[in-house]
């Protein structure tokens, strides 16, 4: 029987599924059905995402990640984390500040310990205020691509955030024609203060709230700062209850904001190193 090794890491209650693939034994497409079926919880090992690490011929390594439903993300913050870990522990790079390749291009890493800090693609297409109509109301969000696409939501008390509906109003956001074809994840953000938010987001390709995003709050962060509610660097209170760390550096010009130096800092966890087997790889 073919049993694949793997590792399980966790990045602020992201989980991730993690295989050394140098060697290419699982194709893209053998990788997104391991996706969809290794992803499932309480039928498989369970995890929000699938992460291939493979050579570069200019980086130190590639990816190939896949969400929980066999779906390409161009990126993913808690992800790059774990990743960055889990190829200083293996071997795969032999220093602790390295780069690896992604679809949303060269991500750079500092690992010290249990904490991987990234520094993030630049981020691009930002809003601050985009008018979502729905059947029952209006909307006014924010919209930037941190690697992937993110309409964010802004609610008034600490209170409105814990009572939020994140899955129906997350899903309604998320597949609104505004946002199609790609779609956009969802997040839903309370400012404390300008060095500390909290956030609950629905991510596509997982079709569920999540422990904790990176993008995600990477995005919060950002227009937050945009709309001078927040100054780097922000910390950001993930509903799994850890704190990741937003750096960046804002640039006003001829009254338009952009963002450069984006870097996600946080922990990145070992759960286990085992052996998948067939048994529940089947449909």
């Amino acid at each position: 029987m073919h049993r694949i090794r793997f590792t399980k890491m966790t990045g602020s209650g992201n989980d991730f599924i993690i295989i050394d693939n140098r060697e290419l034994k699982l194709s893209k497409e053998h990788g997104r059905e391991l996706a969809r079926l290794a992803c499932r919880r309480k039928l498989s090992v369970g995890a929000d995402g699938l992460i291939l690490i493979e050579n570069d011929s200019e980086a130190d390594f590639a990816w190939q990640f896949f969400n929980a439903d066999g779906s390409e993300a161009e990126m993913c913050g808690n992800g790059s984390r774990c990743a960055a870990r889990f190829a200083l522990l293996k071997g795969i790079v032999d220093k602790d500040r390295f780069s690896f390749r992604t679809l949303a291009g060269i991500i750079e890493a500092h690992v010290r310990g249990e904490v991987a800090k990234v520094r993030m693609p630049q981020p691009h297409s930002m809003q601050i205020d985009v008018p979502v109509e729905f059947e029952d109301c209006l909307l006014h969000l924010g919209f930037v691509n941190t690697g992937v696409p993110h309409a964010l939501f802004f609610v008034d008390s600490r209170e409105q955030l814990e009572e939020m509906d994140v899955f129906s109003q997350g899903r309604r956001i998320r597949f609104h024609k505004i946002f199609q074809p790609a779609g956009s994840n969802a997040s839903f953000i309370f400012v404390n203060s300008p060095h500390d938010i909290s956030i609950r987001t629905y991510e596509r390709g997982v079709e569920a709230e999540t422990l904790a995003c990176g993008t995600g709050s990477i995005a919060a962060a950002l227009v937050a700062a945009a709309r001078n509610l927040a100054a780097s660097p922000v910390k950001v209170l993930t509903r799994g209850g850890e704190t990741l760390v937003i750096y960046f550096e804002k640039i006003s010009r001829e009254g338009k904001i952009s963002f450069s130096d984006v870097y996600l800092e946080g922990d990145a966890k070992v759960v286990y190193d085992a052996e998948l087997w067939e048994d529940t790889l089947r449909r």
